[in-house]
């Protein structure tokens, strides 16, 4: 297994926090980043598409007074998520603002270009690419990504299908580099199990939506911490791509969870409207989603507590065998 160095002696745990659209913002990054978990947000989280300038500097600016403030536990590095699909039409404003704040880490997601791994190289910085099956991930590392995220099945957001065992396992026979493993991880004893199967990092995204600095409503951060795996319902009915959504949120919609429709995967969209919106149908903003790992999230604290728990349990979770 390999780590980059980028990573090195500033992490607390090997944990990435997944950007979740909406939810994740400067509040949540930063204080992910000072407890020593990267921290990373969509860029077309940043609406109108001119506000991405304001929150590179102010990640910056305090992520470096923490560090001077705190020489002996620096801060981790934070990720910019990029969405490679045709329909995004501010990727390239976006780059453009990433390479001018010298971004430290791109997540790419939904497509892997070999000139975007190479401008990020350019600066200075890695790119991960999230997948979700072989083909992709060969993809990835052949246009010239430096790591993987592995979205396995329970994940939240656009999850895949596959187990994490057999996708770690397979993947590792032929990938030496770093590997983030995705998938209702949600507690330190299964970012213990990611590393023990084989992979570098945790990839976390539905524990940090029940954040005090997770921008999302009372009533889904209130529905995530009162659900379990049998409420996540898999469906490519709000986005065009199969994911993992809230049953809760589904029924309060007026829809039957048990009998969606499918969607035109031809259909999904990722650009902005002229007025910097993001050029998505408003009609499922109430349908939430998460991953199967909800069960272990029972109230809303703030990210550093969330984040203190899992290296307690992280730090606690031994064979008992060995004990």
């Amino acid at each position: 297994m390999s780590m980059p160095a980028l990573f090195k002696g500033r992490l607390s745990l090997p944990v990435i926090g997944a950007p979740l659209f909406i939810i994740s913002v400067p509040d949540l990054v930063i204080a992910q980043c000072k407890a020593g978990v990267v921290g990373s947000f969509p860029a077309l989280n940043a609406r109108p598409p001119e506000l991405l300038d304001e929150w590179l500097y102010r990640i910056k600016e305090e992520l470096a007074a923490y560090d001077k403030a705190h020489p002996e536990r620096p801060s981790a590095p934070f990720a910019v998520n990029q969405i490679v699909h045709k329909s995004n039409n501010r990727l390239d404003h976006d780059m453009a603002l990433c390479e001018k704040h010298k971004v430290p880490m791109i997540i790419s997601s939904l497509g892997a270009r070999e000139e975007l791994n190479q401008a990020v190289h350019n600066w200075g910085g890695i790119v991960f690419h999230d997948v979700i099956n072989q083909k992709f991930a060969h993809k990835a590392i052949e246009k010239g990504a430096d790591g993987l995220i592995l979205v396995a099945a329970g994940a939240g957001g656009h999850a895949g299908t596959i187990s994490p065992f057999p996708f770690v396992s397979e993947t590792r026979h032929w990938f030496d580099g770093p590997i983030a493993l995705s998938g209702t991880i949600a507690n330190g004893r299964a970012i213990r199990a990611a590393r023990i199967i084989g992979a570098d990092f945790a990839y976390i995204g539905s524990a940090f939506i029940a954040t005090k600095e997770a921008n999302a409503v009372e009533g889904y951060k209130d529905m995530i911490t009162n659900s379990s795996a049998e409420d996540i319902v898999y469906s490519n009915l709000f986005t065009g791509v199969h994911g993992n959504y809230l049953k809760p949120s589904i029924v309060n919609a007026g829809m039957d969870p048990e009998n969606l429709p499918t969607s035109d995967p031809s259909k999904m969209s990722f650009g902005t409207d002229a007025s910097g919106e993001r050029a998505k149908p408003k009609a499922w903003k109430e349908i939430w989603g998460s991953g199967q790992g909800v069960g272990s999230i029972s109230k809303v604290v703030p990210a550093g507590e969330l984040i203190a728990r899992f290296k307690k349990e992280y730090d606690e979770a031994i064979d008992p065998a060995l004990a």
